[in-house]
């Protein structure tokens, strides 16, 4: 059922390691900062200013690490021979919506209705 050729398929993944590769190296990054960063200052406002970047590294870094589960998430779906496939409906997820976002789970439409219904539950 699956619409992807096998060139689409070894696009995704190249495309998808590469970007898992570009996250981790940012994570080791921020780890490395992070723990190297002894920084104490005396000044109320200077120490505020960098717990205030600290924790704005902090958020991107959580935001990326779930970014990162599901690049691995897609990569696992591409060696099944899943990949491409809504998990909802069973549809192909068209090859416009893989290339805006190749860790998408779900077509469109799908997508759409859990959105509205997220929003009806006050989620």
């Amino acid at each position: 059922m699956q619409n992807l050729s096998p060139a689409d398929l070894d696009y995704f993944k190249q495309l998808l390691e590469h970007q898992l590769d570009e996250l981790l190296q940012r994570a080791e990054q921020t780890v490395y900062a992070l723990s190297k960063d002894g920084e104490i200052s005396a000044d109320p406002l200077d120490r505020a200013a960098l717990d205030i970047g600290r924790e704005t590294n902090l958020r991107f870094r959580e935001r990326e690490s779930r970014l990162i589960g599901k690049i691995k998430t897609a990569l696992q779906k591409i060696d099944e021979g899943d990949f491409g496939i809504c998990e909802s409906c069973g549809d192909d997820i068209p090859l416009p919506r893989l290339s805006a976002r190749p860790v998408t789970a779900y077509c469109i439409q799908c997508k759409t209705q859990m959105e509205s219904w997220e929003k009806v539950v006050g989620l």
